[in-house]
């Protein structure tokens, strides 16, 4: 069994956020999901990441590190689109992170720290005309967690944003259970 901090979307944590989270449960997985909003679900995606930015994306991964801190050090940080600052910043960051999971997300690593800590595993899943990523920033994350780290982009057909949140507009059924099988296996090579 493997721990996981688990960030949600800027839609908030609803109810596929919420599934995806209880399927890893089901595989055996402890998964933790805090709430970056304070309970506000939104069910516009524009008007999700307004109210991030209301907050503003500082406060948003200084609420990721507050929820870090209750858990061990040992565990695999993951995030939705939004949610993927947060597992980011705080994996770069904190020592001991056994994986990262980055779902519709990513940023530079010289965004968080000096480099990608050495050793860490990085998985980034994302849809190939997806108009929410910027793949030449995820490549550049890539590029620095290749050289250190065991490393691997899943590209999926599509340009479907949110496309593993059954609750999505942008849901598809085959992506969607690629990318939570490959989920599983990822946390089977790098569990106990």
């Amino acid at each position: 069994m493997t721990t996981i901090l688990l960030f949600h979307h800027a839609h908030g944590r609803t109810a596929g956020f919420l599934a995806f989270a209880d399927a890893l449960r089901g595989a055996g997985h402890e998964v933790v999901t805090p709430d970056l909003y304070e309970g506000q679900v939104f069910a516009d995606l524009s008007e999700g990441v307004a109210f991030a930015q209301s907050i503003g994306f500082g406060e948003i991964i200084r609420h990721g590190r507050a929820a870090a801190e209750a858990l061990p050090a040992g565990i695999v940080y993951a995030g939705f689109s939004l949610g993927a600052l947060p597992a980011q910043a705080v994996a770069q960051t904190r020592a001991g992170a056994r994986g990262v999971l980055l779902f519709h997300g990513g940023e530079p690593a010289a965004e968080f720290s000096v480099g990608w800590p050495p050793g860490l595993p990085l998985e980034i899943h994302t849809a190939e005309a997806d108009p929410w990523m910027d793949m030449d920033r995820t490549r550049q994350l890539i590029d620095a967690a290749t050289v250190v780290a065991a490393t691997r982009l899943f590209i999926y057909p599509g340009s479907g944003h949110l496309f593993a949140d059954p609750g999505s507009g942008d849901y598809d059924t085959g992506s969607a259970g690629l990318l939570l099988g490959r989920t599983l296996d990822f946390l089977a090579r790098i569990g106990d």
